[in-house]
């Protein structure tokens, strides 16, 4: 198993104002690491549906909760953490109440709820969903062969 080279965590309100914050970082990380712009707009996108969730059901109005979110970077790979310690809710009873989705389903047929889950697993490589005292998302991509051209001076520490 490889080890992690590097871990960034970030600790914010569950506010949407906030949303956007976390998607710059994981913006930011991927990039560095050699991601593709389609890849790591997949990747916005899984974790904006993930912290959006927390956002909208995990805390009432008035309990101010946070999310933390945390970024494992590998060099093959980064893996993704939204967790919150607000309402818990039942993953696979969550899938398993929505109809399956094809690519024939019309935007008629997509069930109102549990659309992010299906986009999350849809643009994740793997996705995991853990529901003791409060919610947490693990998602991971692979990084492709088809790397961005970056400075390999950059990724051995150095400043150009």
């Amino acid at each position: 198993m490889k080890q992690v080279m590097d871990y960034i965590e970030i600790k914010v309100p569950a506010k949407p104002d906030y949303v956007g914050v976390v998607r710059l970082t994981l913006s930011g990380v991927a990039s560095r690491m050699g991601f593709t712009y389609a890849e790591i707009e997949d990747m916005k996108i899984a974790v904006s549906e993930a912290t959006t969730n927390c956002v909208q059901h995990a805390y009432t109005n008035d309990e101010g909760g946070e999310m933390i979110v945390g970024f494992a970077v590998y060099e093959d790979k980064l893996e993704i953490m939204v967790a919150d310690s607000g309402r818990s809710f039942d993953f696979l009873e969550t899938k398993k109440a929505l109809k399956p989705y094809t690519e024939s389903s019309t935007v008629d047929q997509l069930a109102e709820g549990g659309l992010g889950l299906f986009l999350i697993e849809t643009l994740m490589d793997e996705v995991r969903v853990l529901n003791n005292s409060g919610v947490t998302v693990f998602m991971m991509k692979q990084l492709s062969g088809e790397r961005e051209n970056r400075d390999e001076s950059i990724s051995n520490g150095e400043t150009v």
